[in-house]
């Protein structure tokens, strides 16, 4: 197994890119490789100053950067030697099993379309995040901001990409699915939701358990929390700034511990032909070292090939 990480990515890239692949090395089996992506003038110093070993990771030398504030789709075009586009030329290639990156998020989703493509069948690839439940478990909410605006048949397609992934990588068994809403009632909503529901009320991909409120995010009502990306990205990082705030205000709660997304790592972009997870632009090495994690679980797990014999 090879996982590319783009260690030029992030806002504190290299060097939490560094030491967050020096963690994950550490809790790697044999078989798991990390192949490291960027500037190998900063990145082996950066190495040697932690005193480890370089030899334990692949390197594949890049001299430009995708900077988080250039335009996705012009900068993969104009910057083939950036440390994002040559991740996603070997994803193509298959010279790694999957890419890692906290760099322009925009990049990163165009460059796994362009690259690796859409699975067939797929409408939309969206982005998902885990969510922290009050008894402990863990939830998935999906999509957070890749797509703004969905249509009904895109929601459904999301329900059955986020069951799988909880099924698989989280472990949950028959994951329950919600459609969120402004009311459980069948009849309410915008026009969104209202022809969304129906759909997912007669499937059978998936355990659709009705409309759930935005107060049900953190009970457990539903394992998979589905919405459209411009809905989720608002719950997302209202649900992010608990954290910050309980910081801020010196409070110390197990519960709220749990929103910090460095736990997480990223979000995986599900949909497309090979694992890839795009993180916070401030990710810290903890994050960087989930972020591999959740890109084995993926391999591991065979989640790309359930979610194409699902699409067949």
């Amino acid at each position: 197994m090879k996982i590319g990480l783009d260690i030029m990515g992030g806002d504190y890239a290299p060097k939490a890119n560094v030491l967050g692949a020096i963690a994950a090395h550490e809790l790697l089996l044999p078989n798991e490789h990390l192949v490291l992506i960027g500037d190998t003038q900063q990145i082996k110093p950066l190495i040697a100053e932690q005193g480890f070993n370089p030899d334990h990771f692949e390197y594949v030398h890049t001299e430009e950067v995708i900077g988080m504030g250039e335009h996705p789709t012009r900068a993969i075009s104009q910057k083939p030697n950036s440390s994002i586009s040559v991740g996603f030329s070997m994803l193509k290639k298959g010279e790694i099993d999957a890419f890692v990156g906290a760099g322009n998020s925009g990049a990163m989703m165009v460059g796994a379309v362009f690259s690796v493509k859409t699975v067939p069948g797929i409408i939309r690839p969206c982005l998902c995040t885990i969510v922290p439940k009050l008894s402990g478990g863990r939830g998935l909410m999906l999509d957070v901001g890749a797509n703004a605006d969905c249509k009904p048949d895109t929601l459904l397609q999301f329900g059955i990409v986020g069951s799988l992934y909880a099924e698989n990588v989280m472990q949950i068994d028959n994951p329950k699915v919600g459609l969120i809403n402004i009311g459980e009632e069948d009849e309410k909503g915008n026009m969104l939701s209202l022809a969304t529901f129906p759909l997912m009320k007669e499937t059978n991909f998936f355990n659709f358990i009705g409309n759930i409120e935005g107060r049900d995010l953190f009970n457990d009502k539903a394992d998979v929390i589905v919405c459209d990306g411009f809905t989720g990205n608002i719950m997302l990082k209202l649900a992010e700034s608990f954290y910050v705030m309980t910081i801020k205000k010196g409070l110390k709660d197990e519960f709220f511990d749990r929103f910090n997304y460095e736990n997480y790592g990223g979000s995986p972009v599900l949909g497309v032909n090979a694992p890839v997870i795009i993180g916070h632009g401030i990710s810290t090495p903890t994050a960087v070292k989930n972020m591999v994690f959740q890109a084995r679980d993926m391999i591991n797990t065979g989640l790309v090939q359930k979610i194409q014999a699902a699409f067949k």
